[in-house]
């Protein structure tokens, strides 16, 4: 049952992320580079939550791969 929760909660996280990354595309039509870009999305906190969220439901996947 961990696993599962670990799973949802990892899946959460990574939705978070990747769609908060995806609306501030919207800043590069507006005048802002390539590195304006990056440099804005690092120093967003919910911008983390997709990497957090992999490592998250990779630890799950890998825990429920042993429990089986």
């Amino acid at each position: 049952m961990g696993s599962f929760f670990l799973f949802l909660v990892g899946f959460g996280m990574t939705v978070t992320g990747s769609v908060t990354i995806i609306a501030y595309f919207n800043f590069l039509p507006a005048g802002l580079t390539w590195a304006d870009y990056f440099t804005f999305i690092a120093g967003r906190l919910e911008c983390y939550f997709l990497p957090l969220g992999l490592l998250l439901l990779i630890i799950s996947l890998h825990r429920f791969g042993i429990e089986k």
